[in-house]
């Protein structure tokens, strides 16, 4: 007796390669709009730990299952099952519930960042990252909620992915952890939060010089916060504890005819600042301090107040 997934991929598998060498695993992640998929050892599933609390979230846990070990169920099983799409539909639910926990582990990280070296999960759309590989993430740990989105670790910004054929993936299967742990562990792909000097400064003239002189005194100014805040405060951050690569920083300027939009202007660039990367250690490790040191405050104000 044939696995039940078997039936219904035989014609569609056939043109590739035999049946009884493909497995379920390999058969799914093989689908159109399943690329971004890692397949997850067969040890890692059998392990009843690495499955703990799945049971509860999904329909026909144990037939699902062994469908996706390419377990022969019992007769008497497969006559208590209705239709046989309820089981491949949850054995899909399951892997993927799986899957969000095997990229965590090291050597589902180790797929992950093969995979991402190929350049098989896209890049990023945004024009001044040039084309800056992604990742896919959710947002969402649960099912159900949200598809599958790509984090750009050059922007620190999430995109829809480009083609349709990746919209009906749920994004819990990537999970909110897995490109931000990915970072952690290979720093030496991540992009630097340091820029190159000289990325921030724009070339000014006397349209602009009121909206320079401003953002120069609110530099000073937190300078003087942050040299307030660290007062006898050792120095932790260390440059092997960043991202190592050297990040595309450029940010867009608008312009009419030429001529930079003023800061000050209606329609101007206000938001600039957000997309900008400290150029030193020291400017990452005083804008750090001075986010400490007001969370400190507010928290020290709610307190008074409560």
């Amino acid at each position: 007796m044939l696995p039940l997934w078997t039936t219904r991929s035989m014609s569609e598998s056939a043109s590739e390669s035999g049946t009884d060498s493909l497995t379920w695993i390999s058969w799914f992640c093989s689908l159109p709009g399943h690329e971004y998929f890692a397949e997850v050892s067969e040890d890692f599933i059998e392990d009843d730990f690495n499955l703990t609390g799945l049971n509860a979230l999904v329909p026909f846990y144990k037939e699902a299952l062994e469908m996706i070990l390419d377990v022969e169920p019992l007769e008497e099983d497969s006559l208590k099952i209705p239709d046989v799409s309820i089981v491949e539909s949850s054995a899909e639910l399951l892997y993927g519930l799986i899957h969000q926990r095997y990229i965590l582990t090291r050597q589902g990280l180790q797929q992950m960042v093969e995979k991402y070296e190929a350049g098989h999960f896209g890049y990023c759309p945004r024009v001044f990252c040039h084309s800056h590989p992604v990742l896919p993430c959710g947002r969402s740990d649960l099912p159900g909620l949200d598809t599958v989105k790509l984090f750009c670790p050059n922007c620190i910004d999430n995109y829809s992915p480009p083609s349709s054929r990746f919209h009906g993936v749920d994004g819990a299967f990537f999970g909110t952890t897995f490109p931000h742990l990915l970072f952690q562990c290979y720093r030496e792909l991540a992009p630097s939060p340091i820029a190159p000097k000289g990325t921030n400064s724009t070339p000014t003239s006397s349209s602009s010089s009121n909206g320079a002189n401003k953002a120069t005194t609110s530099s000073s100014d937190l300078k003087s916060e942050a040299d307030e805040s660290r007062s006898n405060k050792p120095t932790t951050l260390q440059p092997n504890q960043i991202g190592q690569k050297t990040p595309q920083a450029r940010l867009y300027t608008p312009r009419i005819y030429g001529f930079r939009v003023s800061e000050l202007a209606k329609s101007g660039p206000r938001m600039r600042w957000m997309r900008m990367r400290p150029e030193s250690l020291e400017e990452l490790e005083l804008v750090g301090n001075v986010v400490e040191s007001r969370s400190v405050t507010t928290a020290g104000l709610k307190t008074v107040r409560g």
